[in-house]
């Protein structure tokens, strides 16, 4: 007993070259989708934040002041 291959397409359809190309279309695309849903989800990162530069100020001037430090 055989398993019954090609329910939609015909066997002969699903090894044409055409067939190959299409699949592998759809799986790059499938990868592509979910890297991208992927990092949506992640917080973003600023490259900025890890780099010190001397433009900084060195303490905030905003009209709420940070905690003083113990």
């Amino acid at each position: 007993m055989s398993l019954p291959t090609g329910l939609l397409f015909s066997e002969s359809t699903l090894h044409t070259d055409a067939f190959a190309v299409l699949a592998a279309f759809v799986a790059i695309n499938t990868v592509m989708y979910m890297a991208l849903s992927v990092s949506k989800m992640l917080p973003k990162i600023y490259v900025s934040d890890w780099i010190k530069r001397a433009n900084r100020r060195s303490q905030t001037r905003s009209i709420h002041p940070d905690p003083p430090k113990i």
